[in-house]
């Protein structure tokens, strides 16, 4: 029976391609060499297979959380999940996803020029989404919190200097739709991320985690527009400002 340690590089990220994350993190290469193990790998590396493996494990034993009722969370506790994992998610993929791309491009643009498009739309997307949530981490969400915390206080709160919310608000939710179509044309150039049969492994992960971060996105979308933003709002109108 094959032991974790014995398990190519390559098959570990054929089951689950969110291992290439981790891999690449640590500078292995797992396409052209995806045929080494995690034992030779990290003889190599000078690094514990042991710690490597529970790397591995955490994130094949992520839990999808679409059970979760978002809906019943206090804002400030959206607040927090919302920067700690959709934030987070987009800042650790964006770091691995643009080298991805400017290696394809360079590898195989030449046969495939479509890939020069997305990795123009990728590269506005993650430029403006750092932007976009720099904006919401300090100005937005600590406002939020503001207000849940003078709701518990009873407290009056002093008008910020945007004015009411719902400003801030009608700015994120245009940029929300502006990246939601800035990767419908992602999608739709890359054959809903369908790699071509020439693909090599590289070409094959960047496009699934390009999916996978598109999938992100709706959620994390969601879950300010259609959840927090709306609450928010509501909240705000319960005060007597402070001018």
């Amino acid at each position: 029976m094959e032991t974790l340690e014995k398990t190519t590089i390559g098959k570990y990220v054929a089951n689950d391609f969110r291992t290439a994350a981790v891999f690449s993190k640590h500078g292995i290469d797992f396409c052209c060499k995806g045929n080494r193990t995690i034992e030779e790998v990290c003889h190599q590396k000078n690094l514990s297979s042991g710690y490597l493996l529970e790397e591995l494990n955490t994130v094949l034993n992520t839990k999808n959380d679409s059970g979760i009722d978002f809906n019943a969370w206090p804002l400030d506790l959206l607040v927090d999940y919302i920067e700690k994992t959709h934030h987070r998610y987009v800042e650790e993929k964006t770091a691995i996803l643009l080298p991805f791309l400017n290696k394809l491009c360079k590898v195989h643009g030449n046969s495939h020029p479509e890939l020069f498009v997305i990795n123009e739309l990728f590269t506005g997307c993650a430029g403006e989404l750092a932007q976009h949530m720099k904006k919401e981490e300090l100005i937005l969400f600590p406002f939020i919190k503001k207000l849940v915390r003078a709701t518990i206080s009873d407290e009056l709160i002093e008008q910020p200097h945007f004015g009411t919310i719902e400003n801030p608000i009608t700015m994120m939710m245009h940029e929300h739709d502006t990246e939601g179509e800035r990767f419908r044309k992602i999608a739709a150039i890359s054959n809903n991320y369908t790699p071509p049969a020439d693909a090599c492994n590289t070409y094959k992960v960047t496009f699934a985690m390009l999916k996978e971060f598109e999938e992100d996105l709706h959620k994390h979308i969601h879950l300010e527009n259609n959840i927090l933003f709306p609450k928010a709002t509501k909240l705000e109108k319960y005060f007597s400002v402070q001018l």
